[in-house]
């Protein structure tokens, strides 16, 4: 196989293993704050959770271009 489609699969893997994490990290996030919604919080709490959240956007859109060109492509992820 081509190097570029041996990088393209490694990083599709790397990708999803961490839009994964973050995904679960962001759940969590959102039930502590539905569980916990009296308490004080930092201005920073709050938008580093909405960054967090625009990161796994961003990386779900980056994961599903890489899908559609392995898919071009016949490379099996």
């Amino acid at each position: 196989m081509e190097d570029w489609k041996e990088r393209l699969k490694a990083e599709y893997k790397e990708l999803k293993e961490r839009l994964d994490k973050l995904h679960k990290w962001n759940v969590k996030q959102e039930v502590t704050c539905r569980v916990q919604p009296c308490r004080m919080e930092k201005i920073e709490d709050d938008q580093n959770r909405h960054l967090c959240r625009e990161q796994e956007e961003a990386m779900t859109r980056y994961l599903n271009i890489l899908e559609l060109r392995a898919e071009i492509y016949g490379i099996e992820l």
